[in-house]
Formats: C-alpha cells, sequence, structure tokens
C-alpha cells in the first residue's frame, strides 16, 4: 500500500511512495509527531536521478526488516534536494560539520525529536560490514539511546546544534582585490591540474565549468599561456568521448576516472546548459570549431529529448533495468553485426570499432562506451556510424526523465543558447521561447517560484539562485533582442533579491523554514552569490549605477576569502576580476546594434555590453564616461581591440 509519498509530486519522492517506510514528505505534521510521541527522526535527502540514491532505496528502503524498526521507533522524512536546496544545503552542512568531509547523495541524517542532528552519513549499507556500521545496527542504536535518554548523546546533540545556530561570522577584514589575484588564481589551479587529462583532480573528476570560465577570461585579459593550457587541454579532453555522449550529445554528471572516459551516467540541465555557454562562448572566442561543434550537440539534445512545451526537464537518470550504463554502452558483437547490416565492408567495421575503442573484452563492466583518441577531428564516417548505434540504443529502454521544470537550472540552458545565437540566429529564437516558456511557468501570477512538475502548477517558492540565474538570463534575452522589457525584467529579479536575501554585503538563499546563508564558493554549479554579482554588474552599467555599488559591498565582504584562495571561489573572483577591469558599454539604435552583432561577438575583451539607444552613432563608454563615438561597426571592434589588446 502506498505511503504518503503517493501525494507529492516531486518524482524523486514518488519513486518511495511504495517502500514499506511510513514516509513523511518536509512538513509540520511530521515535526509535531515526532514531539509528541518523542521519537527521533529519520531524515533521507537525495534525488530521482542519483545511482547510490537508487541502491540505498532497494537495499535499505525496501527492506521489510529495517522498515519495521523505522516504523516503530521514528518518524521517517523524504527531501528531494531539487526541490528543496535550502534543506539539502543545511544536511550539507551538518554532514561536513560531524564527518568532516564533504557530503554526497543520499544524504542519511538521524537527529533527536527536536530535530537536533546525531548521526550523518550517505550511503549505508543493511548491514555493518567489519568496522562499517550498517543501517539495522545503527537504527536500533540510536532509537535506544533516544528511548533511554542517553546523556552523552544529547549532550553531543545540543553541542552540534548549539555550533549551527551561531550567529552567522562577519567579514573580519577587507582586503584589497587588485590584478595580482589573477596570478593568484592560475597559481593555485596549477597546483591541482592534471596534466594529462587535463581537469582538477588525481580521482573522479568533475568539469568545474566555473574555473574554465575564470580561465577563459584570463586567456582572453592577458593571454596566459598557463591559463590557456589548461582551458584548452580540459575542453578538448572532455569532449572525447565517455563523460561526453558522442552518440546521443550532451554530457554525463563526471567522470569516475582520471581521463573523463567512465562517466556517472546520469545528465543534467545545469551541467548541459554550462557546458554549451562554455563550449559555445569558447569555441567563439578561441576560432575553435570543435568546441562551437559540440555546443550545437548539446543545444539540439537538449531541445530534442530534454523539452517539452518549451520547458527543459531537469535530469536523466544513470540506470536503466537496475544497471548503470546499459542504455549508453555497447557490445562488441551487436556493433560489428549493426554496421555490417547497414552495409560498411568487414575491413571497415574492424576500423571503425578499433577507433571507437569498442573490443570483445569491453572498458566498462563488459561492455563498451565509445570515444575517439582525437575528438577534434572526427573521421568521415562519424556521422553514418552514429546513426547506427542511435539505431541500437532507439530498441532499449530509455533512462528514466525526471520532468521536474526548475528555474536556476532551465535559466542556464537558456543562457547557453543565447551564447550559440550569436553564432546561429536560430538557437536565439529558441532561447526566446524558452525563456518566455519558463516565464509562464515559473512566474504564473508575477510572483516567483523555484520548481514545479512539467503541466503542475510549482508550489515551491524561490531561492536567491533562481532570481540570480534567471536574471542574468534577461540580461542575455535584452542583449540579444535590445528589447527593454528584458532589461526590465532583470531589474525586478535583482531589485526583489536585494530585498529579500541581502544584508549589508551578506547573502542568503533562503529566509523560508532555514535561514540559509549563500555559499560563496561554487559547488555542483556556479553559486548564487558570484551569479547575482554578474547580475549587479550588468544592471550597473545598463541601468542604474547604484548595482555597481551593491556589486562592490558584496566584493567587499568575502573579500578576505576571495583574496587568500581565489581557486575556491571562482565565478565570483570572476566577477571580482570584471569589476576591476570594467565593463565596456556600446551604445547605439537597436538596428545599428544589430548590424554590429556579427563584429562584437569577434571582440576577444571579455566584459562587453551593449545598449539600445537613440544615438545616431555608435558610442563606446565606460562606468563613468564615454570615450569614443564612431559610425561602423568595424571601427568598434578595431578600437576595442586596440584599447584592450593584451
Amino acid at each position: 500500500m502506498p505511503n504518503r509519498l503517493e501525494l507529492e509530486d516531486s518524482p524523486y519522492l514518488q519513486q518511495h511512495k511504495d517502500n514499506p517506510i511510513d514516509w513523511y514528505p518536509w512538513c509540520d505534521e511530521a515535526f509535531e509527531r515526532a514531539r509528541t510521541e518523542d521519537r527521533p527522526l529519520f531524515i533521507s535527502v537525495g534525488y530521482s536521478t542519483c545511482h547510490w540514491c537508487h541502491a540505498m532505496e532497494r537495499d535499505v528502503f525496501s527492506n521489510e526488516k529495517i522498515a519495521a524498526i523505522l516504523n516503530e521507533h521514528y518518524i521517517c522524512i523524504k527531501v528531494d534536494r531539487e526541490e528543496r536546496p535550502d534543506i539539502d544545503k543545511y544536511y550539507q552542512e551538518v554532514h561536513h560539520l560531524l564527518n568532516r568531509k564533504p557530503s554526497g547523495w543520499p544524504t542519511s541524517v538521524f537527529c533527536t525529536p527536536d530535530k537536533r542532528p546525531i548521526f550523518a552519513g550517505t550511503y549505508i549499507t543493511p548491514n555493518s560490514r567489519g568496522e562499517k556500521i550498517g543501517f539495522t545496527e545503527l537504527s536500533k542504536l540510536i532509537a535506544t539511546k533516544v528511548a533511554q535518554k542517553d546523556k552523552s548523546l544529547f549532550k553531543s546533540a545540543d553541542e552540534i546544534q548549539a555550533y549551527l545556530d551561531k550567529p552567522a561570522s562577519q567579514a573580519i577584514e577587507v582586503k584589497q582585490l587588485n590584478a595580482t589575484l589573477i596570478q593568484r588564481f592560475v597559481k593555485q589551479a596549477l597546483r591541482i591540474f592534471e596534466p594529462n587529462s587535463g581537469g582538477f583532480s588525481n580521482d573522479l573528476k568533475f568539469p568545474q565549468i566555473y574555473t574554465l570560465n575564470a580561465l577563459l577570461d584570463i586567456v582572453l585579459l592577458q593571454n596566459n599561456p598557463y591559463a590557456e593550457k589548461m582551458l584548452t587541454q580540459t575542453l578538448s579532453t572532455m569532449h572525447r568521448g565517455g563523460m561526453y555522449d558522442l552518440i546521443d550529445g550532451g554530457f554525463c554528471r563526471y567522470s569516475t576516472d582520471v581521463d573523463w572516459l567512465i562517466p556517472r551516467f546520469e545528465k543534467m540541465t545545469f551541467d548541459n546548459g554550462l557546458h554549451c555557454e562554455l563550449y559555445a562562448r569558447a569555441g567563439r572566442m578561441l576560432n575553435d570549431a570543435s568546441y562551437s561543434l559540440i555546443a550545437i550537440e548539446i543545444a539540439d539534445f537538449m531541445t530534442g529529448k530534454m523539452q517539452e512545451d518549451g520547458l527543459f526537464y531537469s535530469a536523466i537518470d544513470a540506470d536503466t533495468e537496475g544497471a548503470q550504463g546499459i542504455y549508453y554502452t555497447f557490445d562488441y558483437d551487436t556493433a560489428k553485426t549493426a554496421l555490417l547490416e547497414h552495409g560498411f565492408s568487414a575491413d571497415d567495421t574492424e576500423t571503425i570499432l578499433a577507433t571507437l575503442h569498442v573490443t570483445p573484452e569491453g572498458n566498462f563492466m563488459g561492455r563498451n562506451i565509445v570515444w575517439l583518441e582525437a575528438p577534434g577531428d572526427r573521421p568521415e564516417w562519424f556521422d553514418a556510424v552514429r546513426e547506427v548505434l542511435l539505431s541500437l540504443r532507439e530498441a532499449r529502454e530509455y533512462p528514466f526523465i525526471d520532468k521536474k521544470v526548475q528555474t536556476s537550472w532551465s535559466a542556464m540552458m537558456i543562457r547557453g543558447l543565447f551564447e550559440l545565437g550569436k553564432s546561429d540566429s536560430s538557437y536565439t529564437q529558441k532561447a526566446i521561447d524558452a525563456l518566455e516558456a519558463l516565464m509562464d511557468f515559473v512566474m504564473p501570477q508575477g510572483a516567483l517560484f523555484h520548481s514545479g512538475l512539467i503541466h503542475s502548477s510549482p508550489k515551491v517558492g524561490a531561492f536567491l539562485e533562481d532570481y540570480a540565474y534567471l536574471g542574468t538570463a534577461f540580461i542575455k534575452a535584452y542583449e540579444a533582442t535590445y528589447d527593454n522589457v528584458w532589461l526590465m525584467q532583470a531589474q525586478r529579479m535583482a531589485d526583489f533579491a536585494l530585498e529579500a536575501f541581502y544584508e549589508n554585503g551578506r547573502w542568503y538563499l533562503s529566509r523560508g523554514d532555514f535561514t540559509t546563508e549563500a555559499d560563496p564558493a561554487d559547488a555542483l554549479y556556479p553559486g548564487s552569490i558570484g551569479v547575482i554579482v554578474d547580475l549587479l554588474l550588468s544592471l550597473g552599467i545598463l541601468r542604474d549605477e547604484s548595482y555597481r555599488q551593491f556589486a562592490f559591498t558584496t566584493l567587499q565582504f568575502y573579500s578576505a576569502n576571495l583574496a587568500k584562495a581565489p581557486i575556491s571561489y571562482p565565478h565570483l573572483f570572476n566577477q571580482a576580476i570584471r569589476y576591476r577591469f570594467e565593463d565596456l558599454l556600446v551604445k547605439a539604435s537597436a538596428d545599428k546594434l544589430a548590424d554590429a552583432a556579427p563584429s562584437l561577438a569577434e571582440v576577444t575583451y571579455p566584459y562587453v555590453r551593449v545598449k539600445a539607444t537613440h544615438n545616431k552613432n555608435y558610442m563606446l563608454c565606460g562606468t563613468q564616461s564615454c570615450f569614443a563615438q564612431l559610425k561602423t561597426p568595424v571601427e568598434i571592434a578595431d578600437t576595442i581591440r586596440e584599447k584592450f589588446s593584451n
């Protein structure tokens, strides 16, 4: 018989509706029952496309014996981290405090009846293995100690809660953020750079798009050879296959090996939006057609497989048929037979399979992930072979799609489409259509929401990241169309964010169930503080200089951390450098700006903004004054290159 989660919209909560556990969604009723019945809480946080979340659902939450323990002694709560990033952030901090290391998903937290944390972990095996305690033994132990009012346990819970509840710290000192910050960033990046395959780890590899974006700006500003090597080696290696899906298109979440070849197979909208924007921009700025092609393939995959009624779904699962990667990988004999049946000769088939690294023994659990040694130079047969391999995939079960629509993630994908639109106007129209659809869905009565299941009404109110990312998407829409409606919407996002989440330079992610401070560091994607500063700087030159002052105050507040370890805050670092070098504004009529767009798209100075005015000629302006009046787009590009040459 389904539990309470049957009534929830969240696909992740729906995945647990048939568990034998008496789950609650996050709600006051659950906490009141825990208090009145003096039962400890078990809180589980995860998401619908997470491999280890599936594993814990199968191994632990479907276990009747474990369910009996939980149902008798606990109040159990399920949380979708994508639906409630504020709750997720809070319990990630709990895990970090208790374990002195970052968490992951699922996040498993045991609390006292009044919500004070006792224990936090991630995936927990059903039974103990060696010295590692299992879920059965752990849940029994905590239930017994809570029932016995164990003094040491409750003292520890008091100390943990006191630490979590302490007032947010004030910035200790303000550091000057000058051009030397760039050298510090590059040196710190070099220390963690993996020189063989690129990226910034010798183990699991996350793409760290925010770091690569910062390196791209450094290359454009200073032509730094170290930054260029780290950037181009990483971009060129990441898309050779494996983490990048050469067949369907789109990036997977991260690589489990150092060479980007064995991915965690889920695909997320935020990853692909960020990749699309970066590869499109790098392809244009560095004149690399292979990067531009990847951006196009990402956009086509997302609009073809992950979009409905203009809205982007949030994620595709890692697993099918109870295992990772079945949909994405290929059996050698099946692939060989398919190529022969489609007219490839025996010799050509052997060459193709060898080039794609498809072998009888396989490179992933006896199956094959396809990849190319030199992805920037695809063989002439590649497109035809891809169609054959696509036909094999089409006969398989497609991975589960989480059809939740999230404001911040969708805005990232829309930004990527706008960036592609600078080279191909068809993507600009796709971006506008998607942005209008998103507004209709998440702003039905004017108020902004964070997420909702497609074809339903969104229920979760917006967080700082939603205002920040949507605001920057509005800026891109304005600069693509010169329509002031978009600029007004961007200003509206900033004004509400300042009113709801800002306090003397400090920013909060939420002020709802939890007053959760925003993190200046970048984690899964660029942190909301860096993105809101991005929005404020744009409005500071396009709308009102006072927004630039708010950006400056924010940079000052976080300057001590930023000055010490800029590599930990790459997107905020990027905005600090942008503030230091300043935006350049091109002002002209909308028609003249449209004429100049192809030339401006090739300008390598990274901080160029455009504004539609009634000027008869082109005006070039800094943040304080205008310095040139020009008549042709060619003059604009030449003047910018001369003024801001490396």
